[in-house]
C-alpha cells in the first residue's frame, strides 16, 4: 500500500553491506511526516518496521545529500538508525515519472530497466509512502539526491541454465504512461562522481 512506507520482512534485497549511523529523524532525515513534502503535503510518519529511502541533512544541501534505508526507529527519541553502505540492495516503491511539468503533461518512464538511476524525491504528487522516482527533478524544480539503481531481487534472475525451466525474469517491466508505483530493489549508493551532483 503506497500511503504507508514499505514494512515487510523481504524490505532488504541483499544481506549487505550494513553501515549503520544514528540519526535524528526529525532533524536530519527527509521527506517524512508532516509538512516534508516539497509543497508543504505530508508523507507518512515514520515508526519502527518501516524502512523507507530517505536523504541525510538539509534539503538545502541538496543534491548532496548522503541517502540510505531506515533500519530501525525510536519514536521515543526520534532516534533512526540508517544504513549507509554502498551497494546494499533494498526493497522500495518506486514511481515511474521521469519529469514534472505545470500546465502541461508530465512524463513518464513505461519500461523499467536494471541499471536506471532512481532519486529520493519529496515531491507532493508522489504517495505519502513513496520516497523514490525516476525523476532528477522534483516537483518544485529542486535537484533530487540520487538513492541508487534499480536491481535485480533474487527471484528476478533467470536460473533456466542452473536447475532447468526456472526462469522467472520480470525485467524490464513494462508499466503504464501514467503515475504508477512499482516495488521493486535499488541497489543504494552514495557516489556523487556519476550521479547527478559532483562534490566539490
Amino acid at each position: 500500500m503506497t500511503t504507508e512506507f514499505y514494512g515487510e520482512s523481504d524490505w532488504e534485497c541483499s544481506s549487505g553491506p550494513i553501515l549503520t549511523r544514528s540519526f535524528d529523524a526529525s532533524a536530519d532525515l527527509w521527506p517524512h511526516g508532516a509538512g516534508s513534502e516539497a509543497g508543504g503535503g505530508d508523507k507518512d510518519v515514520l515508526e519502527n518496521g518501516l524502512h523507507p529511502v530517505l536523504a541525510v541533512g538539509p534539503k538545502a544541501s541538496r543534491p548532496i545529500n548522503l541517502t540510505g534505508v531506515v533500519v530501525t526507529y525510536n519514536d521515543k527519541n526520534d532516534r533512526a538508525e540508517v544504513n549507509l553502505a554502498e551497494k546494499v540492495v533494498v526493497k522500495a516503491y518506486v514511481a515511474n515519472v521521469l519529469t514534472y511539468s505545470e500546465g502541461a503533461a508530465s512524463t513518464f518512464d513505461t519500461s523499467l530497466a536494471i541499471g536506471e538511476p532512481v532519486y529520493v524525491d519529496d515531491s507532493d504528487p508522489l504517495a505519502a509512502g513513496v520516497t523514490l522516482s525516476r525523476s532528477p527533478l522534483n516537483s518544485a524544480g529542486g535537484v533530487n539526491p540520487l538513492a541508487g539503481y534499480l536491481h535485480y531481487a533474487q527471484d528476478d534472475y533467470d536460473d533456466s541454465g542452473v536447475a532447468g525451466a526456472g526462469a522467472s525474469t520480470s525485467w524490464p517491466q513494462t508499466v503504464a504512461e501514467s503515475l504508477v508505483y512499482t516495488l521493486v530493489c535499488v541497489m543504494l549508493t552514495n557516489d556523487y562522481g556519476t550521479g547527478n551532483a559532483t562534490l566539490t
